[in-house]
């Protein structure tokens, strides 16, 4: 009987380096081989077996590893790795001479996205020229299978960065609860840091359940929705619905017209975590004036909000107002009149469909209130939102360093600027649409100001490590049987509450 083992070397920076496949007999294995410098990590996992990890450094190769077949593959393996590794030893010694002894390098990983890597490549250099006393280097993190595992990984085997991006307020509980990422707060010049960067009232919604302060958010891209106002217009609508009765009423008047819909998105009846952040959520935090739904392990959520909602999205369906059979681009092509989005959408429209122009065919507004709430104007929603963390493995200089590289990179607004110029992401600053150094900008792209008028009113994810179990009971229970005509609202609100409680115990 044949199977395999798989041993994969990953350099301190997560980068596939050596990939080796060796048959062996009667187990199924795999070992990942981690390298810091000269420590390595195996990792190996026997299906038949618990995982189990263990330590090797030159100079003395510990193993216990129980299957002689796994001894002698990993043995082999590890050999080469540990003859480069002396190499690569000579080499950090020959390049680190006398005079970069008062130097701290520290490491940032970016979002696997280009545009953000080049950002943080350029603010490193422009770091750098101004202080020669810390080095900041700057790589991409890999992508598969996820950004979230690439960290995990790197963390378990003692190579994290000293700082990274792209984390959520929820997969960051993962961290927190996981104590592997630092208390922002207790860094020196932290406080100076928000004030300086006009985030005081965006950094509320990000504190967690303790207390601290462990993400600062990069940016907050305010989830909204558009609005083809010329098809509007077409059934005798002159303004963009802002309360529920106003919603209702196009759903009524658009079922005499049987190729268009509010709201076409097939994600609706799907049950999957994260599509809860474009549908749900942005319409309950408005309902519920940013009601935190969950905090840390306390389900808190607003009840007369969440079924007015379920109730709200029960008329639309019986009016025929939803689809949720897959469309390509229903806002876009004219088969929705209304479509949740993010300021990613327009450099796309610019391109694929440059009919669609702000204030002449379309509008962009929070989300619809409750009729008690009579206007929408400054309701809160949900906020597509990432920041960067420290991680707990970097040294006290290395955290030091770190916040004065994030001092500065922050503190001057021209660098927020020119973040939303390289990416099309919103800064978390309270003042973007007040700022002089915004309105040029503002004023080329008119629809990109509604989404920073509406960053305060933005709120991130919940803080709780189980977020995606948790946002499957709300799909599960809650909003995709409403949908389907499956439950009415008030017994789905019972049942997703029930569910939560459970999960939550």
């Amino acid at each position: 009987m044949y199977s395999y083992l798989k041993v994969i070397f990953f350099d301190k920076n997560m980068n596939n380096i050596i990939l080796e496949i060796v048959t062996l007999h009667y187990y199924f294995i795999i070992i990942i081989i981690y390298v810091d410098t000269c420590n390595v990590m195996i990792y190996y996992k026997d299906v038949m077996k618990a995982d189990t990890s263990v330590s090797i450094k030159t100079g003395g190769i510990i193993m216990n590893l129980r299957k002689k077949a796994m001894y002698s593959a990993g043995f082999m393996a590890t050999t080469m790795l540990l003859a480069a590794c002396g190499n690569n030893e000579d080499t950090d010694t020959a390049n680190n001479g006398e005079g970069n002894e008062e130097q701290t390098t520290i490491t940032f990983w970016a979002a696997p996205n280009p545009t953000q890597e080049r950002f943080w490549q350029q603010q490193a250099e422009d770091f750098m020229a101004e202080n020669e006393d810390i080095v900041v280097e700057v790589s991409q993190m890999q992508e598969s299978p996820s950004s979230e595992a690439t960290i995990q990984s790197a963390v378990a085997s003692n190579t994290a960065p000293t700082i990274s991006e792209n984390i959520t307020r929820s997969f960051g509980a993962q961290l927190v609860n996981s104590e592997v990422v630092i208390p922002l707060n207790e860094l020196e010049g932290f406080d100076e840091l928000i004030e300086n960067r006009a985030m005081t009232n965006t950094i509320e919604t990000w504190s967690f359940a303790d207390g601290n302060q462990y993400i600062m958010p990069v940016y907050s891209n305010p989830i909204l929705f558009g609005w083809r106002t010329d098809l509007l217009e077409e059934i005798g609508v002159n303004e963009v619905p802002q309360t529920y009765s106003d919603l209702i009423e196009v759903a009524e008047l658009l079922s005499e017209d049987s190729n268009r819909v509010v709201w076409a998105k097939a994600d609706l009846s799907d049950s999957t975590g994260w599509m809860r952040y474009f549908d749900f959520f942005p319409m309950y935090n408005a309902a519920s004036e940013g009601n935190g739904f969950i905090e840390g392990s306390d389900l808190i959520a607003d009840e007369e909000a969440g079924t007015e909602l379920l109730g709200l999205m029960d008329s639309l369906r019986e009016n025929n107002a939803l689809l949720t059979s897959p469309d390509t681009d229903p806002f876009e092509n004219g088969t929705s009149v209304m479509a949740d989005l993010g300021p990613w959408a327009f450099p796309n429209w610019s391109e694929q469909y440059p009919e669609l122009v702000y204030g002449e065919n379309y509008e962009v507004t929070p989300p619809v209130v409750p009729d008690s709430m009579e206007t929408n104007e400054g309701a809160y929603t949900f906020a597509d939102a990432k920041g960067v963390v420290v991680y707990e493995q970097a040294t006290e200089e290395e955290r030091n360093a770190a916040m004065v590289f994030l001092e500065y990179v922050f503190s001057d607004i021209e660098n927020d600027l020119d973040w939303l110029e390289t990416t099309s992401l919103i800064p978390a600053r309270d003042d973007a649409a007040e700022s002089e150094e915004f309105a040029e900008y503002f004023e080329e792209n008119p629809q990109m100001m509604v989404y920073a008028e509406n960053v305060p009113n933005a709120v991130p994810p919940m803080d709780n490590a189980d977020f995606n179990s948790l946002m499957e009971i709300i799909g599960e229970e809650a909003w995709n049987p409403v949908v389907r005509g499956d439950k009415e609202a008030q017994g789905a609100w019972e049942d997703m509450v029930e569910a939560l409680q459970g999960e939550l115990e």
